[in-house]
């Protein structure tokens, strides 16, 4: 069994490490603001000025039957918090404990279509009664943005829309935003053992948020990002209707692959592009301590990851740890590779590029791409391809996630006051994510997601913990800030840039209220760069009333 990275993708029984490796300042606050998020969402809602819940419960239905056909027509998708199943529906797809606790605000009811249609009348009557909508396709948004609110809301829940369409003869799939990546992965391998898709390790990941976000995997270095290889999408918009790429024009369709779907609309499904990939790829993880050189090894792996063959993939996953019992603290770093294509090949390759690792034959393991998909999940060895088809991770715990990009290789003393740190700390981790290949070759500006050229690698930072309460969430969060903050001269500048797909509130968040342009200003260029100000003029022209929204959503301008 593997160590895992991102706690709530862990599937098998061993120990639940306190860091990982999966799964993505210029806003400078208070002590007293910095906790601003989560514990806003500590605080209890007061009901809507002359409404009960079971009034807008009743209100809701009603506006539905209205704007659906008979056949359409369907009250057991509401869900009020008298409903027994509610509290089951709700936690069913959270990943965060830190908002899972009896305080944190729960939504005024929760609406689970199970056809298309309905998810336009769920838009309409949200804004019917003006209450806030929020979208959750898998629930993996590392901040909870996706199902928390500090202001009434009703979650719009897409867990049943999961159909899954391949077409090996035209080599797309379309996929609706509430099936996994476990399950498209699974329906690939149905038809074909030559095909895949670049996106998600984590296999319970929604393809709705995943994708809109960006998706990122293992074959990206080869195949680029998944919203690189996006054909097609149906979306509701603001004023439920049902929209595909050529309805919804070209700015739009850029402004949902990379920018944050729910910015903009209800993501229905995406067309994706399918993949080749070899019969037989390749994995091998090999891990190293500070006394067996790991500090030459990860600045030379700076130096050649983000260059070597477009098919080689290495990951790096940075854990302190006890050298032996009861002796010095160490860094133990893996090493974990995907290859597209036979051990033979890997080995031509790694001792041109990267002779430095050792890496022995025997290290290597041949698989078919599906098998490397088990096992970069962190399932057991043998376990049968059955398992993408789990939508429920394993280890939900308490957890914050940040992230960065490197664009100068961190010089070995750098990395030796990186080493330092984290033996200080001692429960952080740090995964590094290497670029280059496609990556470098598409111009910042194709997609909203800016973060190509330039590139050497992304960070993520990883705090795992099981205690419960506000101190517990202090602790740990102090910790991953202090790593954080440690970085800053080792990571990119003006804009210190983030991956939207690991949700970070800490980086600025907007009341959605008069100045949401300059509140959003401050985590958008550090998530989309120059793409920020696009993205805004598409917001304004699709949602002038800013009807989607969030915490850290696209902002529209006045006229």
């Amino acid at each position: 069994m593997k160590e895992q990275a991102v706690s709530f993708c862990q599937k098998g029984s061993k120990k639940v490490e306190p860091f990982g490796n999966n799964e993505e300042q210029n806003f400078n606050v208070s002590s007293a603001q910095i906790f601003f998020f989560p514990l806003l969402f500590l605080f209890s809602l007061q009901p809507f000025p002359g409404a009960s819940q079971a009034s807008i419960h009743e209100t809701f239905l009603q506006c539905l039957n209205k704007n659906l056909n008979p056949s359409d027509q369907n009250s057991s998708i509401l869900y009020a918090p008298t409903n027994p199943l509610f509290p089951t529906v709700l936690q069913s797809h959270i990943r965060n404990k830190r908002f899972n606790n009896s305080t944190t605000p729960k939504p005024t009811l929760i609406v689970t279509p199970v056809r298309e249609t309905q998810v336009g009348a769920a838009v309409l009557c949200a804004k019917t009664i003006k209450i806030q909508l929020k979208i959750r396709s898998g629930g993996h948004d590392y901040d909870g943005t996706s199902y928390v609110s500090d202001v009434p809301f009703v979650i719009l829940d897409m867990f049943n829309l999961r159909s899954i369409d391949v077409d090996i003869e035209h080599e797309t799939a379309w996929v609706q935003a509430g099936a996994t990546m476990g399950e498209l992965y699974y329906r690939i391998q149905e038809k074909s053992k030559i095909h895949g898709f670049p996106a998600s390790v984590c296999t319970t990941v929604g393809v709705g948020g995943h994708i809109s976000g960006g998706g990122y995997g293992t074959m990206l270095r080869k195949y680029g990002l998944s919203v690189d290889n996006v054909v097609d999408a149906r979306i509701v918009d603001v004023n439920g209707r049902i929209l595909d790429r050529k309805a919804m024009g070209e700015d739009l369709f850029w402004a949902i692959r990379g920018g944050g779907g729910a910015s903009f609309g209800v993501i229905l499904a995406y067309q994706v592009k399918l993949v080749k990939v070899p019969e037989t790829v390749t994995v091998f993880r090999v891990e190293k301590n500070l006394e067996e050189k790991a500090t030459d090894l990860v600045h030379r792996w700076q130096l050649v990851a983000d260059k070597t063959d477009n098919d080689l993939f290495i990951r790096l996953l940075l854990q302190p740890q006890i050298a032996k019992k009861n002796g010095p603290k160490t860094v133990k770093v893996s090493f974990i590779s995907l290859f597209l294509g036979n051990a033979d090949r890997l080995m031509s390759v790694m001792n041109k590029d990267f002779p430095e690792l050792g890496l022995k034959k025997d290290d290597c393991k041949e698989m078919s791409w599906i098998q490397s998909v088990i096992y970069w999940a962190d399932f057991d060895n043998g376990t049968s391809v059955d398992a993408l088809l789990n939508r429920v991770p394993k280890g939900v715990n308490f957890f914050k996630r940040k992230s960065d990009y490197v664009q100068t290789p961190i010089p070995k003393d750098g990395l030796e006051s990186i080493w330092k740190k984290l033996m200080e700390l001692e429960k952080i981790g740090l995964v590094f994510n290497p670029y280059g290949g496609r990556m470098s070759e598409i111009p910042e500006s194709e997609t909203p997601f800016p973060h190509r050229a330039g590139n050497i690698f992304k960070i993520q930072y990883s705090v795992n913990w099981n205690e419960e309460g506000i101190e517990a969430d202090k602790k740990y969060m102090d910790m991953i800030r202090k790593m954080h903050g440690h970085m800053t001269p080792f990571v990119s500048k003006s804009p210190r840039e983030a991956f939207l797909n690991y949700r970070d509130l800490d980086i600025g968040v907007t009341r959605n209220g008069k100045d949401s342009y300059g509140e959003a200003k401050v985590y958008g260029v550090q998530y989309f760069k120059n793409n920020f100000d696009r993205l805004v003029k598409v917001k304004t022209m699709v949602d002038p009333e800013n009807f989607f929204r969030n915490e850290q959503s696209i902002p529209p301008v006045s006229p």
